[in-house]
C-alpha cells in the first residue's frame, strides 16, 4: 500500500509554485499578521485558505457560512470571496481588535458587505444564531479558536448546518501533540478527546486530513 510522501520545504514549495493561486490582498493580510505576536503560529497557511474557498463553492446553497475564530480575518477573507453575491459570512470573535485589521482588507477585496462580525463569547453567539437563522440554515461552518470550546461549537455547528452541510474543524493535530501524553493540558486533551469522539459520531461522515495543523471535514447525515 502507498505511504503519505514527506513533504520537504523544497517539495512544499513545488506544490504551492503549481496550485497557489495567491494575489497581493491576501499577501498583503499575510505579512500584517505574520507582524504580529504569535501572528505566524495562528496564521492559516495560504494553500488552506484556498481549499476553505474551494469547500466553499462545493457546499454553498443557502449561502450562509459561519466562522467560529476570526483572527485578522484570512480566512474570512478566502470564503466570502467563495461565496456568490447576496451570500453571507457570519465570523465570531472575542476580540473587536481583529477585525478591526481584517476590515480594510475586506473592503479591498470588495467583500466587506458579506461579512457580518459578531464580537462576544462564541457559545452565546452561536446560540443566538440558532434563534435568529433557525436549525439548518447554514451550508457550512469553519470552526478555529480557542480548543477547549470545540467540543460546544462542534454540536452548535452541527445544528446550524442543514443536512450535507459541511463542518470544518481547524487544529486537529494540534502541534503533534495530541500523540504526546505528556501533553495533559486542557486544549490538548480536548482536541485529543474531541478527534475520539468524532469517529464514532454517526451523525456525520468524516474525513481527518493530515494537511497544515490537522484539518477535520464532518458532513452532517
Amino acid at each position: 500500500m502507498a505511504q503519505q510522501t514527506e513533504f520537504t520545504e523544497a517539495l512544499l514549495d513545488y506544490v504551492r509554485q503549481v496550485s497557489l493561486r495567491d494575489d497581493e490582498i491576501l499577501a498583503d493580510l499575510r505579512r500584517e499578521t505574520a507582524a504580529l505576536p504569535m501572528g505566524r503560529a495562528m496564521q492559516i497557511m495560504p494553500e488552506e485558505g484556498q481549499l476553505l474557498a474551494l469547500l466553499v463553492r462545493l457546499t454553498a446553497v443557502s449561502l450562509s457560512v459561519v466562522e467560529v475564530g476570526t483572527f485578522t480575518g484570512y480566512s474570512t477573507l478566502c470564503m466570502a470571496r467563495a461565496l456568490p453575491p447576496g451570500g453571507r459570512l457570519v465570523t465570531v470573535d472575542i476580540s473587536e481588535r481583529w477585525p478591526m485589521i481584517a476590515a480594510p482588507y475586506w473592503e479591498r477585496a470588495g467583500v466587506a458587505d458579506r461579512i457580518d462580525v459578531r464580537i462576544g463569547a462564541a457559545r452565546e453567539v452561536l446560540a443566538d444564531l440558532e434563534r435568529e437563522l433557525g436549525p439548518g440554515a447554514v451550508d457550512l461552518v469553519f470552526i478555529d479558536a480557542d480548543k477547549a470550546g470545540y467540543p460546544d461549537y462542534y454540536e452548535a455547528a452541527l445544528r446550524l448546518v442543514r443536512r450535507g452541510g459541511l463542518v470544518v474543524l481547524d487544529n486537529t493535530v494540534f502541534f503533534g501533540r495530541v500523540l504526546d501524553e505528556e501533553h495533559q493540558d486542557r486544549d490538548t486533551a480536548t482536541i485529543r478527546e474531541l478527534n475520539v469522539s468524532l469517529l464514532a459520531d454517526d451523525r456525520v461522515d468524516l474525513a481527518m486530513l493530515s494537511f497544515a495543523d490537522g484539518l477535520t471535514l464532518a458532513v452532517k447525515r
